[in-house]
């Protein structure tokens, strides 16, 4: 078993890559990853009683060494997942996926797809929603390059869409056409867990691309 407590500790495992992602670090407490492969792993994090984001502890695919490939290329861009959070404190369970570019630089997009959440709300303001797969999802934007599908129901396995997801958003305006799709995660942002140990656990996560 991988097991990290850095806060930029990962595992790469049959091409995807398994990730602490303290990236708040300034105000994040003790973290600490184990990891028996890429769709098997869990998480025991300790956050303190505040607001923002601290982690994002995720497993992701990274497309062309995150320089990306056009949206066009793909016919097919589906995901399975199964993951389950504390139900204590606040977050969110989450798919981060990274258009034209990855990090919040300009002209970059960040599309989430919020599976589970636990008194946490997104960036902007609810714009839409959007049915598919028997799940409806409130629709939110900011207005910045942030775009953030939340499910009305919990979801703790599944499968998406994430073309249909993305097309659909290009057809509202809400992300460039024909934008790069760079990389593709599924993990927790944990913003507090009451000051005591909580944990996140995963049991699957596929992408199938093509």
């Amino acid at each position: 078993m991988f097991t990290t407590s850095d806060p930029d500790g990962g595992w790469s495992d049959g091409g995807y890559y398994v990730h602490n992602n303290m990236w708040n670090q300034d105000e994040a407490g003790p973290e600490t990853l184990h990891a028996c492969a890429h769709d098997n792993w869990y998480v025991d994090s300790t956050q303190p009683d505040s607001t923002s984001v601290k982690t994002y502890p995720n497993v992701h695919k990274d497309i062309n060494n995150l320089d990306g490939a056009p949206l066009s290329d793909y016919s097919t861009i589906t995901s399975t997942f199964a993951g389950r959070g504390p139900a204590t404190g606040i977050y969110d369970v989450a798919y981060d996926i990274w258009l034209n570019g990855v990090g919040q630089q300009p002209g970059v997009t960040e599309l989430m797809v919020w599976t589970e959440n636990h008194n946490q709300v997104p960036s902007g303001e609810k714009v839409a929603t959007y049915t598919a797969g028997g799940v409806t999802y409130d629709v939110w934007a900011n207005g910045s390059g942030y775009l953030a599908f939340v499910a009305q129901s919990t979801q703790y396995s599944g499968n998406i869409d994430i073309k249909a997801m993305i097309d659909w958003s290009v057809g509202r305006g809400y992300i460039p056409p024909n934008p790069t799709v760079n990389q593709l995660g599924y993990g927790i942002e944990f913003c507090s867990t009451g000051g005591v140990p909580a944990r996140f656990t995963v049991s699957d996560f596929s992408v199938t691309m093509n």
